[in-house]
């Protein structure tokens, strides 16, 4: 019941008080209170939740005579919930319908026989929700308008249903990455990273503590691998937090500044360097106007965007963002990147990358950097450098993942990587 009541509370401060998901779970005072085990279906609840709610309330809205009133929020959400348990967590009927009318006590008893009648039905009636029009009605109108134009409906419609499944667990592995494949019963990927299909609380695993390995989705560890040797090179790492990418660079063997606007999320890059006995340089920071003691070898700018490529892990983003959102992060990208490439000495290599499916925010910002700009020219990215994976390499040799890569080994997040150099 305390699972069932946090993912209630939780949900509502996403969608009505447009709250991030991990910024409401990480606030929230029951979290911690509750055991492992309950925390992960709290965890589970959420995420389904947001990934079909539109599907849910369709379905749902076929099982009322007449829509609920306003005053009604809280059971709707019971409701909403008790659909997810049923249909999707295949949790048994008769289980999902005695904890939902336990939660509607007090002022919300009187819709109570509502819920009852409805979550009864629906346990008797439920088809498969693997419909073929699943993935286009989970997905927001903007986002799917945009992906159709940018890689056609085919390739959109993968991208959504990709977004329907539990993403696995990835992990990045400096070090004897096969043995740890071996230990955590996992598997390597093309490119090296470890994949988990299903782990659980990753600081309970073996290593974590240790700092043998950090977690990091296989296609944000791709941009640093696009760098030239890094072995004393002198790199700035730039809107770094949470430090994936400046624990890559470090293990590599870079001299790096990790710089980041907010003090407290460097103090998390602080907590992973330490954990796992990397070092960098941290720079609290606006990265639009810091200038490095001396031209720099190299930077790294992941740019502060949309984050629409993160959908599998943050469903919330479908919920919560709308295309002004990104048309308000352009001009701040702009910025940042010409900062960046001023940073740069002759002969430096820049990386810009942003973990967004859109275009305005990738591709067309390194356009319009080539149009304006001759400091700069584009270094292509080779198959070969991606294990082969030629599909993630678009026209103009840039990086291009999509969650429907390597689907069949559970998918990945959306990137983009440009690799620039600086001219004289």
């Amino acid at each position: 019941m305390a699972a069932r009541r946090l993912a209630i509370s939780v949900l509502r401060q996403v969608l009505e008080e447009h709250r991030a998901l991990d910024e409401a779970l990480a606030a929230h005072a029951d979290l911690e209170r509750l055991a492992a085990r309950d925390r992960a279906f709290a965890r589970l609840l959420i995420a389904t939740s947001l990934r079909r709610l539109p599907e849910i309330d369709a379905i749902l809205k076929g099982f009322l005579s007449w829509p609920l009133p306003a005053k009604a929020n809280e059971a709707r959400w019971v409701l909403r919930l008790g659909a997810v348990q049923i249909l999707l967590l295949k949790t048994p009927a008769h289980a999902a319908v005695s904890t939902s009318l336990a939660l509607l006590e007090g002022r919300m008893a009187g819709f109570k026989g509502l819920a009852n009648a409805v979550l009864r039905k629906l346990g008797r009636d439920a088809r498969p929700l693997a419909s073929p029009d699943a993935a286009r009605l989970n997905t927001p109108d903007w986002l799917w308008q945009s992906w159709s134009d940018a890689y056609g409906e085919a390739t959109a419609l993968a991208i959504a249903e990709q977004h329907l499944e539990n993403p696995p667990l990835d992990l990045t592995v400096p070090d004897e990455p096969a043995g740890w494949a071996d230990r955590l019963g996992g598997t390597l990927l093309p490119q090296g990273g470890l994949r988990l299909r299903s782990a659980g609380d990753p600081q309970a695993l073996a290593g974590y503590a240790d700092g043998a390995w950090w977690v990091q989705d296989q296609a944000a560890a791709l941009p640093v691998l696009l760098f030239p040797d890094l072995r004393g090179r002198r790199i700035a790492d730039l809107c770094a937090a949470p430090g994936g990418k400046t624990l890559q660079l470090a293990a590599a063997g870079a001299q790096v500044t990790a710089l980041d606007l907010s003090e407290e999320r460097l103090a998390r890059v602080h907590e992973n360097l330490a954990r796992c006995g990397l070092e960098a340089r941290l720079q609290p920071g606006d990265a639009c106007d810091w200038q490095p003691p001396e031209p720099l070898d190299a930077v790294l700018l992941d740019a502060p965007c949309s984050a629409t490529g993160t959908l599998r892990r943050h469903p919330d983003i479908a919920r919560n963002r709308r295309q002004a959102d990104v048309e308000s992060l352009l001009p701040l990208q702009a910025r940042l990147l010409r900062a960046a490439v001023a940073m740069l000495r002759p002969g430096g290599v820049l990386i810009y990358t942003v973990c967004s499916l859109q275009p305005e925010e990738g591709a067309q910002q390194i356009e319009a950097l080539l149009a304006e700009s001759k400091a700069v020219r584009r270094l292509a990215i080779s198959a070969e450098e991606l294990a082969g994976h030629a599909e993630m390499i678009d026209v103009h040799g840039a990086l291009r993942t999509l969650p429907c890569h390597l689907a069949e080994a559970g998918g990945m997040d959306g990137f983009y990587a440009a690799r620039l150099e600086r001219l004289a």
